[in-house]
């Protein structure tokens, strides 16, 4: 009998970006070796530069849904990751006792100001550093 992938949950406030992101890259490098998820607090659906970032390196989330955290999910986690302070500060109570949370904090690439230059800046060195995070995470499992 096969063991399930485990499951990667994570969790942002608004399932917009920094979630999505992380979904994609974790699908993309490591969706042979887990189950992924994403929620926010909220659904604030998802962010067109967040979508736009994705596709420059060859990653298509547009189907993705932003979803609000579900706590079946939440508790069958193998891993939840929260992505933000607020949803790490806010996270619902996590029953599973051998669940792993971490929280790996990335600024909000949707609060960037500016022209839409620096703003596509702002999105592409977050998702360059959610990349980093995501292929050391599925090299050594940390």
């Amino acid at each position: 009998m096969n063991n399930p992938k485990p499951l990667v949950y994570f969790l942002c406030t608004g399932n917009s970006c920094r979630s999505q992101i992380a979904d994609g890259f974790l699908q993309a490098l490591g969706g042979e070796q887990y189950e992924v998820k994403s929620a926010g607090l909220e659904a604030h659906g998802l962010n067109p530069r967040a979508v736009a970032a994705m596709r420059e390196v060859g990653i298509d989330i547009s189907n993705n849904t932003s979803d609000v955290i579900d706590p079946e999910l939440l508790n069958r986690a193998d891993y939840v990751i929260t992505l933000c302070g607020h949803a790490d500060d806010h996270c619902p109570a996590i029953s599973n006792a051998d669940v792993v949370k971490w929280h790996w904090g990335f600024e909000d690439p949707a609060k960037a100001t500016g022209t839409e230059e620096e703003i596509t800046a702002k999105f592409r060195e977050v998702r360059d550093a959610i990349k980093n995070r995501i292929s050391e995470f599925v090299a050594t499992g940390k």
